[in-house]
């Protein structure tokens, strides 16, 4: 249509053009012959309905649109007024759609920050709906429908209503680690064949390590004066405990909970046979396997507690840790060195820990 269209704008332009020569007589007449010849044409037709395209109707309806109704009935057109007039005005109608109409059908899309609000709200908040995020919303001054967030949810793959009421292990060690400790037995064998039990315990948060004994002979009696040992320690360092993490091994007597529970510490069963319930100290005794255990000769039990209380002030004060950002647990990061000089005059010493199994890295005083 709009090629028809232009076709015609050129040639009824040139026709024009070749009009403005003549004069008002040949024009006069010009305009008499073609008033002649449609009415031969219609008295030919005998009242058929001539057919119009629509470019010819939109070309009809641009050049007569500016004179009124009674003008238009003094010409000798071939269809009525009225339906020059209605080609007009579908003719503004389409125009106006065409200006009005969206680029991209359906609703507006949602704003990127909007959707990563509603899904930061439900990762913070398991047990939220979609209705529980939509009021939120609406508190923060952000106005969407119900059924935006909803649909945002679903197609995170996310229940919008879901029965999200019960704690998972991790969203609890998540939101207690700055009150949870962990314990766990681990053992090693001496030149002789000994096997020694050591009882260790970690503090999640700050990933500190506590080695609270080593022995051939984890009695119950030693075990119960180690729980008293780990409730002074805590109480003197102002840790604010209320969890304890352990396996269900028959090495911790009645008492060692009892002893607990008495200072307010909560103590925490893992499941049977569930050693990632104890993922932390779990993998403190494989490191600990692997950087002293593993590579030393242990001669006796006092042997064991000088390389496990070295192993325990390296790990403490200098090796750094993956899950504190790469900082040791009782000591933050330094300051970067910025200086120019001083990075292109490093002088670093290494200071050997249990005759150079442990390496311990710092700046020359």
């Amino acid at each position: 249509m709009l090629l028809r269209l232009a076709y015609l704008g050129i040639t009824n332009a040139f026709a024009l053009l070749r009009l403005l020569p003549g004069s008002d007589r040949d024009k006069d007449t010009e305009i008499l012959v073609l008033r002649h010849q449609l009415a031969v044409v219609q008295r030919q037709l005998g009242g058929q309905r001539v057919r119009f395209e629509p470019a010819d109707r939109a070309w009809l309806a641009a050049l007569l649109s500016p004179l009124s109704r009674p003008a238009l009935k003094n010409l000798r057109l071939l269809v009525r007024p009225d339906t020059v007039l209605r080609w007009h005005r579908d003719l503004q109608a389409r125009r106006h759609a065409a200006m009005s109409r969206p680029r991209r059908r359906g609703r507006p899309p949602t704003v990127r920050s909007i959707r990563a609000l509603v899904l930061r709200l439900v990762a913070e908040n398991p047990s939220w709906g979609y209705r529980r995020v939509h009021g939120e919303l609406l508190t923060l001054g952000v106005k969407v429908a119900a059924s935006t967030v909803w649909e945002i949810m679903r197609a995170a793959g996310i229940d919008p209503a879901p029965d999200r009421t019960t704690t998972t292990w991790a969203q609890f060690l998540r939101a207690q680690a700055g009150a949870i400790l962990a314990v766990d037995f681990l053992d090693t064998i001496t030149l002789t064949g000994t096997r020694l039990y050591i009882l260790a315990v970690i503090d999640h948060a700050s990933r500190r390590i506590r080695i609270l004994g080593a022995t051939a002979h984890p009695t119950a009696s030693w075990v119960t004066q180690a729980a008293r040992n780990l409730v002074m320690d805590v109480e003197d360092a102002g840790c604010q405990v209320k969890y304890l993490i352990r396996d269900r091994d028959g090495k911790y007597p009645a008492l060692f909970d009892t002893i607990l529970a008495d200072a307010g510490i909560t103590v925490v069963h893992t499941g049977v046979r569930m050693p990632r319930m104890n993922a932390i100290m779990e993998r403190w005794v494989r490191t600990c396997r692997r950087e002293l255990l593993d590579r030393t000769l242990i001669l006796n039990q006092r042997h064991l507690l000088h390389a496990l209380r070295e192993y325990e002030a390296f790990y403490n004060g200098h090796r750094p840790h993956q899950g504190l950002g790469n900082a040791r647990p009782l000591a933050p990061l330094p300051t970067p060195i910025t200086d120019p000089d001083r990075l292109t005059r490093l002088d670093i010493r290494r200071r050997d820990r249990l005759g150079g199994i442990l390496h311990a890295y710092e700046h020359a005083a």
